[in-house]
């Protein structure tokens, strides 16, 4: 009786100290990477005297919404619906979502117990000397019927299964937060080419304006001409601006043809599937709330990708040091052999195996180090990814609030430089109607004209694109809710508002 006991202890205590193992890892404990992060955007506390700039606390809670229709343009709106449903480059980034998370539930299968079954014949003949019979006996060949279930289980002593499932739900993760990268950017490609389209409309509206105006001015150049006033001279070069004029008008087409082509792939459409009826920008102004640094870590997909990846690489840093521990397996079957089919499933024909599996390399020439080693140097590379995709994020951010701080600015000054030339062509054509300036004064205004008015169509579009990229550049939309929680005061401006699954993003119009 003693005898029996003292294995039953031994056996009891050795399955007590293989389930405290099992609850081990030697994974090392996840920290995400310190950062850098500045109390304010340097452009904002440049703009702190102008009340046109509000700063936002954005929550990562709170759904991104429809951003793009702070712009209220029904046509835009239609069109980032199209591209989110058509947009292929989104669908495939959609299908490495699905990838990744079949990977996770591959890992996450390592922790129940593999089960199959299995049904066949071997039918063969021993050799003599296995048997330990002289070489030249002779052998019977004999057939042999299973039938078999069988189960495996591995015992997860030190954490290599949980640091695989840790790994893949990492990356899982990480995928989840580049798909919604791919979204916001596939968001901002279609808003920023509809607006390089209109802006290419506007300024083909003010060529077809000034071929009209030059054709005129072309007939007053020939009456003068044939009733003797003037000379040729005049006449060539009014020919020549009207020329000019018609092939500049050319060349803008072409571009427009190939921006709206670049659009309509965007949609998911073949260029010969879409036309866009040509519609000149008008002025676009809305002043973006960039909210506070510390919660751009959180907004941003791509910096969220790029963390989760850093953990990622930590979980593997645990798989790699698990191979220098034992590993348990507990493999089994159960079922029936026999040499007759007919008897394959009596009660007699039963069989059955069951036995734990312990081991553990013992020399490997240093594969196991260089495992680990690679594991902590794709950490290290992950780490210095994730703090350059911040840095990077705060560039972006910084560059489209300075673009449209300044471009606020510039358009301004463009605008006076746009009156003051008109102003001087007008004089110009009346002083040349009278025959106090030659036609050389009325080719330069003219000139004049159309180069200011064409740099002011340019600031239009480039303030309606440097809005979207400083969107893009903060993550997508926000919750105006926070704005007085940040300010301490009501946003006195109009707002512009849209709904997205029970929640309100609001963002302020310029004044």
């Amino acid at each position: 009786m003693i005898n029996t006991i003292k294995p039953l202890k031994s056996a009891s205590s050795l399955l007590m100290l293989l389930m405290v193992l099992a609850g081990c890892s030697v994974a090392p404990t996840y920290q995400k990477a310190e950062v850098t992060t500045p109390s304010a955007y340097k452009e904002v506390q440049a703009s702190s005297n102008s009340s046109n700039w509000k700063e936002a606390q954005p929550s990562e809670e709170v759904a991104r919404g429809d951003w793009w229709k702070i712009f209220a343009d029904d046509s835009l709106n239609e069109m980032e619906v199209q591209a989110m449903a058509a947009n292929q480059n989104l669908k495939a980034a959609a299908a490495r979502l699905k990838q990744s998370r079949a990977l996770r539930q591959d890992a996450r299968a390592g922790l129940f117990p593999q089960v199959n079954a299995g049904l066949g014949a071997n039918r063969g003949r021993a050799a003599p000397a296995s048997q330990g019979l002289p070489d030249n006996t002779r052998m019977p060949t004999s057939t042999t019927y299973n039938a078999q279930l069988g189960a495996s289980y591995e015992l997860d002593l030190f954490g290599r299964v949980a640091s695989s499932i840790d790994a893949a739900t990492a990356d899982t993760q990480k995928n989840e937060a580049l798909f919604q990268s791919v979204q916001l950017a596939l968001q901002a490609d279609v808003a920023q080419a509809y607006f390089l389209l209109r802006e290419l409309d506007a300024e083909q509206a003010l060529y077809a304006a000034t071929v009209e105006l030059r054709s005129k001015t072309l007939k007053l150049v020939q009456t003068r001409f044939n009733e003797g006033d003037i000379s040729e001279l005049d006449l060539a070069r009014a020919k020549a601006e009207l020329a000019t004029a018609q092939s500049e008008s050319l060349g803008l087409a072409r571009s427009r043809a190939v921006a709206e082509h670049a659009l309509a792939v965007l949609l998911g459409k073949t260029p010969a599937e879409f036309n866009f009826l040509p519609r000149p920008l008008s002025r676009i102004a809305v002043n973006i709330p960039a909210g506070l640094p510390s919660t751009l870590l959180e907004r941003r997909p791509d910096i969220a990708a790029a963390e989760r990846s850093m953990a990622a690489a930590n979980a593997r840093i645990g798989v790699a040091r698990s191979a220098f521990f034992p590993r348990l397996d507990i493999t089994g079957s159960a079922g029936y052999e026999s040499a007759s089919l007919g008897d394959l499933l009596n009660w007699s024909s039963r069989t059955f195996l069951l036995g734990p599996l312990l081991s553990m390399p013992l020399f490997d020439g240093g594969r196991r180090q260089a495992s680990v080693d690679r594991a902590g140097a794709v950490y290290e590379e992950d780490v210095a990814n994730y703090r350059q995709t911040v840095l990077n994020a705060f560039r972006e951010v910084e560059d489209n609030l300075a673009d449209l701080r300044i471009l606020r600015d510039q358009t301004q000054a463009q605008d006076n430089a746009v009156q003051a030339a008109e102003r001087a062509a007008k004089l110009s054509h009346v002083q040349y109607r009278e025959g106090s300036v030659s036609y050389l004064n009325v080719i330069d205004a003219d000139r004049t004209v159309l180069q200011q008015q064409r740099i002011a169509a340019q600031l239009d579009g480039a303030r309606a694109k440097s809005a979207v990229s400083l969107i893009r550049a903060i993550g997508g939309g926000w919750d105006s809710r926070h704005l007085s929680e940040t300010t301490g005061t009501k946003d006195s401006t109009d707002t512009v508002t849209t709904s997205d699954a029970g929640t309100r993003t609001h963002m302020a119009k310029a004044d």
